[in-house]
């Protein structure tokens, strides 16, 4: 079971554009002590699209090399070939990632029919070694998967759960509803964990959990208790940090909200390193933060 608050931890990179080692080993250290159930390496918020094979695994090796014993880690295997998606799960299982986030192939967006994707992630399922999990990301891919598709694929043994990072409150509800009772919905973004956790979902994996760890298991635990009101009253500050380092800024925003809360952020990775920010945007981040 999927269940809890996961960050999609970013990647820290040196100014060569390596994933540096040291500052991720200095973020799990501190992450280690909260509350998080576990560890998404190779989200979109760790640049995953930019780095090579060698790269995924240099890094997915690190965070399960300094993961404490109760943390799950996942790991995001989704690239345009079914088969090369399939081998890099494979990779994964090997060296040891509890389960793999899969984001759908996108690049011939206007093929990807609803049989085409049950075909894609049936046939990886079926081969894999370790629980797959959907990754429902419409804002990158232009893809937003179907509920029925959902609904089908949630029956398949190998198939666990879903991220879904639409923000689409009824969409969210769509796929608890019709999803098999032992299918795992994690919300992907911080703005609706507070109602997805009341409809029903697992837990979230949010991108906000990287710098505010505490208060997002805080919520969390509050939902799970029965106190509504005081969650609602923690889901409600977040909004506006949330949408800063996801909506506003970015992974860029969010690395340097990380630097100003004691974490390691790092530089990005070419070419999203060529996005800076500016010292207002720094000191407009920092004030929301303190606010926050």
């Amino acid at each position: 079971m999927i269940s809890g608050i996961i960050p999609p931890i970013i990647t820290p990179f040196d100014q060569k554009g390596h994933p540096d080692m040291k500052a991720l080993e200095h973020n799990l250290d501190i992450w280690n002590d909260t509350e998080l159930s576990g560890y998404l390496a190779l989200g979109s918020n760790g640049e995953f699209v930019y780095m090579s094979k060698e790269e995924k695994i240099k890094v997915v090796k690190k965070v399960l090399q300094e993961s404490s014993e109760d943390k799950t880690v996942i790991a995001g295997t989704g690239l345009e070939s079914t088969e090369l998606t399939l081998d890099l799960t494979k990779r994964m299982a090997k060296i040891g990632v509890d389960a793999a986030l899969v984001l759908p192939p996108h690049y011939y967006g206007s093929f990807m029919t609803d049989t085409v994707l049950k075909n894609h992630y049936e046939y990886i399922a079926d081969n894999a070694d370790i629980p797959i999990l959907i990754y429902n990301m419409p804002k990158f891919t232009g893809i937003t998967i179907s509920e029925d598709l959902i609904s089908i694929l949630s029956d398949h043994k190998n198939i666990i759960g879903m991220k879904d990072s639409s923000g689409d409150f009824s969409l969210l509800g769509k796929y608890i509803s019709n999803s098999s009772e032992d299918f795992d919905v994690m919300v992907g973004t911080a703005n609706v964990i507070f109602g997805g956790l009341i409809l029903g979902a697992s837990g979230g994996i949010l991108a906000l959990a990287n710098l505010a760890p505490e208060e997002c298991c805080r919520l969390y635990q509050e939902v799970k208790k029965g106190n509504i009101e005081k969650a609602a009253e923690i889901q409600l500050r977040m909004i506006p940090l949330n949408e800063a380092i996801t909506a506003k800024y970015g992974i860029k925003g969010l690395k340097k909200g990380m630097d100003f809360r004691g974490f390691v952020g790092g530089v990005c990775k070419r070419p999203l390193k060529g996005f800076k920010l500016t010292e207002e945007m720094k000191e407009d981040l920092k004030n929301t933060i303190e606010k926050y």
